[in-house]
């Protein structure tokens, strides 16, 4: 009877990995450099966070937003100009940081909230080179840098928020309103020429990216202006990338050319349009002296690697103080970025999703590259293991050979491969201090075995309501109370789940449960439903718990039950159901199965 359960390998049509079809020609460079600057210099970056002794007046600590949270008076913000150091101010240095550090495009705020433009604008004074003597474009002089230096430049330009402007869109208008017409004189007088002068002056721009992060349905600024806008861009610069706050998103508008996420907003989807997430290294954009929170090389690293891992892009910021110069803390990340970069590059540049879940193996990421009929997945392992060896779960195909990306003679890696599991042999010492990689290449593309649950590092397999391999659709509950009560399934009806896992050694396997359930007494079953097995759990009262001490704080304890063991006659792949029936009018709160 057991055997009917052993599912051998499908012999079915392959599923392969794709890459980002909805990617434009315009868009085929951004999607291969995967990782660029952003740059937030401006008035604002004199003022380092504080205005006239007194912290900016929110908890966010966004420096470039002191004009507007301070209360600051446009001609009292333009005394800021006495701190900049013109001397020693040298874009070009920028330039070449952003190569050191491995990036290849760069964004530069050349018109924030504020409104002041850093650039020689006809359509406003309120600009840079008004205000400097001898006059400065730092446009031209950035765009200058870039042609030198082989660095693609684009620009970021503030469209829907000025606050300067008589008629521009300052957040107080929430209070008094703003006429459509009058809002239209800022954009016909202010945004329509600036923009016409960045795309005509200063040669090839890459990219606008604009910053309205509401949909324009929400905001004063009209779908037409919008349309408007997009159409000089078009003119002007067919080749110019736009991003998804232009106020059009992606679905609205298929020319946009790719979808920005939120502020220090990760992927968590593979998508087939290009996307990209702007980051910081602490937590300000334009330069603020009580940075604390400065983020490691490796959590940036694997912002960078995990992005990349589901076709999306990552520009990381630098906030330059008044004198031009970089903070410490940043410039010593972007560096060692850009070293892990000279090795480990190609497990990044032109490289794109495969088609395995997101969070089916425990140590790291996959990225994946095809070149000349052969496909190579980079394991960007995050936690080397300590019984040095990486389990591969998924790929149906065996490797033609493994090695690690920082050894330049490729020596092969030891290693078996099996249905959909490959067993890697690594050595003792990890190559990176940060992330390393080990690189495994198939003639071809290899073949993905859909809906496994993965092994993870220690031998084991974590079986919960979001790996299942059945449609069923659960109600659930996120984490809460800071996390002190767990993601889990609220399971108040009988439920069948099914998980299908890969075992590789024949053998007896033990089954354990975490749940909450707070009736009282016992009641409703846990049970495993393969043949030959008898689990079969009653679901016992967890009680209470006090999740924070000295804080009233008491939440329902969740425990993990020893439900028995499942024997396995052979290696291969396994269904495994469970059904866990709660008693009439109760609920239990499922949170995992452990198999090992």
């Amino acid at each position: 009877m057991m055997k009917k359960y052993l599912i051998t390998l499908l012999c079915l049509a392959a599923v392969h990995a794709f890459g980002q079809q909805q990617t434009n020609e315009r868009a085929g460079w951004f999607v291969d450099s995967r990782y660029g600057m952003f740059i937030h210099w401006g008035l604002y970056s004199a003022a380092e966070g504080y205005w006239k002794g007194e912290k900016i007046r929110n908890d966010n600590d966004y420096g470039e937003w002191i004009f507007y949270r301070n209360q600051i008076g446009r001609d009292e913000y333009l005394t800021l100009l006495d701190r900049f150091d013109w001397d020693e101010i040298n874009p070009e240095e920028w330039v070449l940081l952003a190569k050191r550090a491995g990036m290849k495009y760069i964004t530069l705020t050349a018109k924030h909230h504020d409104g002041f433009a850093l650039w020689d604008s006809r359509a406003s004074d309120y600009n840079v080179s008004r205000y400097t003597n001898p006059r400065r474009d730092i446009v031209a002089e950035l765009a200058a840098a870039c042609r030198k230096h082989g660095m693609r430049l684009c620009l970021y330009y503030s469209h829907w928020v000025d606050w300067e402007h008589e008629y521009g869109w300052n957040h107080e208008r929430e209070i008094t309103g703003i006429d459509a017409k009058d809002y239209d004189r800022y954009w016909q007088e202010k945004v329509i020429p600036q923009i016409r002068e960045l795309l005509t002056g200063y040669g090839e721009i890459s990219m606008l990216w604009f910053d309205m992060w509401l949909h324009h349905s929400s905001t004063v600024v009209t779908k037409e202006q919008l349309l408007q806008l997009k159409s000089l861009i078009r003119e002007l610069q067919p080749a110019c990338l736009v991003n998804s706050r232009l106020g059009l998103s992606i679905e609205e508008d298929p020319d946009v050319d790719f979808k920005t996420l939120g502020d220090n907003q990760l992927g968590s989807t593979k998508e087939d349009f290009p996307w990209q997430s702007p980051g910081t290294v602490a937590h300000s954009w334009g330069y603020h002296s009580g940075e604390t929170a400065w983020k490691s090389t490796t959590v940036l690293l694997k912002s960078l690697v995990g992005n990349v891992s589901l076709n999306g892009n990552f520009m990381l910021n630098i906030g330059p103080r008044a004198n031009g110069d970089v903070p410490y803390e940043i410039e010593q990340r972007l560096l060692e970025i850009g070293d892990w970069l000279e090795i480990n590059g190609e497990s990044i540049y032109g490289a794109q999703a495969f088609d395995l879940d997101k969070n089916l193996h425990d140590w790291g990421k996959i990225t994946m590259k095809q070149d000349n009929g052969k496909t190579r997945l980079y394991l960007h392992v995050y936690n080397w293991p300590l019984n040095k060896r990486l389990p591969l779960t998924g790929v149906a195909s065996a490797p033609s050979k493994v090695y690690l990306l920082a050894d330049k003679q490729k020596q092969p890696l030891p290693c078996t491969h099996e249905g959909p599991f490959t067993d890697i042999r690594l050595p003792a010492l990890q190559p990176d201090r940060y992330v390393s990689v080990v690189v495994a290449e198939y003639d071809g593309m290899p073949d993905v075995e859909p809906a496994l649950a993965g092994i993870s590092t220690d031998g084991g397999y974590s079986l919960t309501y979001d790996n299942q391999s059945g449609d069923r659709k659960l109600t659930t509950a996120r984490k809460s109370r800071g996390g002190t009560i767990p993601s889990h399934a609220v399971i108040t009806t009988p439920q069948r789940l099914k998980w299908r896992i890969y075992v590789d050694r024949a053998g007896d396997r033990t089954v354990d449960v975490s749940y909450s359930y707070q009736g009282k007494p016992a009641g409703g079953k846990i049970s495993c439903l393969m043949p030959g097995t008898q689990i079969a759990h009653t679901v016992e009262p967890t009680g209470k718990t006090v999740g924070e001490p000295n804080s009233n704080w008491i939440v329902d304890r969740f425990l993990s039950h020893r439900l028995g063991a499942i024997h396995f006659p052979q290696a291969g792949i396994y269904e495994l159901e469970f059904e866990i029936a709660p008693d009439k009018n109760r609920e239990i709160s499922f949170q995992w199965i452990w198999v090992k």
